[in-house]
């Protein structure tokens, strides 16, 4: 890796500018696109098959928040930190939010685990024990509650709930049962919090998912009600899924409540972001900046990280993942949108295309280098962590006690 030449930023800029006008505006909106990195991210992970272990990996919340507040030292856009409840559950959730507050974050998404207990081998939500059932809901309402404890308004919620082979389970009753037990948890929310509804096609349910696609997300967040919207995990989707169609979709329906992102190659191999696919996660941009730009377009969206990256240095890669979602917001910024609609008006397929391009061809390194700069941090965030000699310091510090390890994949 090569530091950015100081010099040659102001140049470069000057040179985007010529071709898409004066970006000020878009520099302001660089500034504040926040993007939220997850607890479970910062440690080891690995596959079904096997964890990967690093040294100076945390071994607690604290640590792992603590981690997080380097990722937004050095990216300056990374003001929150989502918890996996029970991964991230301590005595006192006061004192963690007092502490993430220290290191210069927040707590945001609550994200409850109902898929790990033996209990919920056959379902969690729609599990044919209504003890089992009651279980789960309990656990999510204790998520409800912790976030309450420390002013999150997030309840992010995946279940691994299915089936493995026909007739295993019925699929109207299992509906019905997750129904109820998203209504209760639900109607103890509130106001304030907005429930996220995600979803998986497969696995580790192999032959039916009750969470499948997001039709299915959307049909329960309409039942539900306005604070019940879709989240929409990258890697959920069948290979050629157009995911920024769905995204469109939900934002005219004011159902698009936030992304976990990342990037697969061939399932969900929650590598990542736009490690693959770029111009995909480009696309997917130019969707949202078009809402963000259109006064009749509705809805906060929640920008979540959700990987395992589990080869890589963790903070280097969470880094390097919040650059990736930056680069490709400020490259959809670019789009010229009257250029856009007039080709789209007039049919003129070719225009349309080229519009689009224009801006993803644009290299727009420099302007994210200006806007750190602007903001008070290095142009080259990985390049400064490494040099920081952090990694270093908490291999040191946290030698010979094993973390929390998750399973990613």
């Amino acid at each position: 890796m090569k530091r950015t030449d100081p010099n040659a930023i102001g140049s470069a800029v000057q040179t985007l500018e010529g071709r898409f006008g004066k970006l000020d505006r878009v520099k302001e909106r660089i500034k504040n696109h926040h993007i939220e990195t997850p607890s479970w991210a910062y440690g080891d992970s690995g596959t079904r098959f096997g964890v990967f272990r690093q040294p100076g990996v945390p071994r607690n919340a604290y640590e792992r928040i603590e981690d997080a507040g380097v990722v937004h030292q050095y990216t300056g856009v990374a003001p929150s930190v989502a918890v996996h409840i029970p991964w991230d559950k301590v005595e006192d959730f006061n004192a963690l939010s007092d502490y993430a507050r220290e290191q210069g974050v927040r707590i945001g998404a609550i994200n409850p685990n109902v898929f790990q207990d033996q209990d919920y081998k056959l379902g969690s939500l729609t599990n044919e024990d209504p003890s089992i059932r009651r279980k789960a809901v309990d656990q999510i309402l204790e998520c409800v509650e912790i976030g309450k404890a420390v002013n999150s308004h997030l309840l992010s919620l995946w279940f691994a709930d299915g089936t493995n082979y026909p007739g295993q389970g019925d699929f109207r009753r299992r509906k019905r049962y997750m129904l109820e037990g998203l209504k209760t948890v639900y109607d103890a929310m509130p106001q304030s919090m907005r429930m996220l509804i995600e979803y998986k096609f497969f696995e580790p349910a192999w032959y039916h998912t009750d969470l499948a696609d997001w039709g299915m997300a959307y049909s329960f967040s309409r039942r539900l009600g306005e604070q019940a919207q879709v989240l929409v995990d990258l890697g959920h989707h069948p290979l050629g899924t157009n995911i920024e169609h769905i995204v469109a979709f939900l934002i005219d329906e004011n159902k698009l409540g936030g992304f976990h992102l990342n990037d697969k190659k061939y399932a969900d191999d929650d590598v990542s972001v736009a490690s693959f696919n770029p111009y995909q996660m480009f696309l997917i941009y130019n969707e949202l900046v078009a809402a963000e730009d259109d006064p009749e377009a509705r809805g906060d969206v929640a920008y979540m990280i959700d990987q395992s990256h589990n080869i890589k240095p963790k903070i280097e890669e969470m880094i390097q993942s919040v650059v990736a979602c930056q680069t490709q917001y400020a490259k959809a910024l670019l789009v010229d949108r009257e250029a856009l609609a007039e080709a789209q008006k007039n049919g003129d397929v070719v225009r349309a295309e080229e519009t689009l391009q224009d801006a993803y061809q644009a290299d727009v390194r420099p302007l994210l280098a200006q806007v750190r700069m602007e903001m008070g941090l290095d142009p080259d965030p990985v390049i400064a962590f490494r040099e920081s000699g952090y990694s270093e310091k908490v291999a040191r510090e946290r030698e010979g006690a094993a973390g929390q390890a998750t399973l990613g994949g």
